[in-house]
Order: C-alpha cells, then structure tokens, then sequence
C-alpha cells in the first residue's frame, strides 16, 4: 500500500522561511516523480514544483520561482520543499504527490499518489 505523508507546516511570519518533508512508502521511491500542491481556500488548486526521479530534473510555478527550493533524499525516500521570503499569499494546504512523470503544465491533476496535506500559514 501506497502512503504519502506531509510534514513541516507551520505558522510564520512573512519574509520567514519554512522546509516542508515528505515520505513516500510502498513504491520505488526513485521510480516516481514526486511534487508539491496547494490549495488556498477560495482559489483553485495549483502546482508548486516538481522533481524527477532521479532528480535530475526541477520544475516552478512562476510564483514561487528564486524562493522554494524542491529537493529529495534518495537514501531517505524523503522529499523536501524548502520555503524562503514567505508571503501572506502562500498561506495554502500543501500536499505532497508521486507520479510516473512531473506534470504539464505543472497544476494538471496527473499525479498518481496525494498525501493528506501540511497546512502553511503565514502572517503578515
């Protein structure tokens, strides 16, 4: 059975910086392209980044380009979001996803596994 699990949300002040963790669990952790989501209440859901399985490859939303920084441990089965000069607009549910191949455009729904999301919040 497959399971994707969210960790490191937190409440922070604007400009702070944040690193989100996420362990995937039954499947070939190297096989998968693995990537963030967020969703903010009142808006759509939408792509943040995303990794290729060997990592090779990285992929950004034009909003979070120069500030998150997506990476992953293979020897850990770990992926990592790393959140710097945080805004009030990045305030979101963030979920953490594995699928065959980094999604385009980013925000498409084609990913084959969801973690259950880490709620960021930040205050201005």
């Amino acid at each position: 059975q497959v399971q994707v699990v969210e960790s490191g949300g937190d409440l922070v002040q604007a400009g702070g910086s944040l690193r989100l963790s996420c362990t995937a669990s039954g499947l070939g952790f190297d096989d998968y392209s693995m990537g963030w989501f967020r969703h903010a209440p009142g808006k759509e859901r939408e792509g943040v980044s995303c990794i290729s399985g060997e990592g090779l490859a990285t992929y950004y939303s034009n909003f979070v380009k120069g500030r998150f920084t997506i990476f992953r441990d293979r020897a850990q089965n770990t992926l990592y979001l790393q959140m710097n000069n945080l805004a009030p607009e990045d305030t979101a549910m963030y979920y953490c996803t594995a699928g065959i191949r980094c999604p385009y455009p980013l925000s498409y729904d084609g990913m084959d596994y969801w973690g259950k999301g880490t709620l960021v919040t930040i205050s201005s």
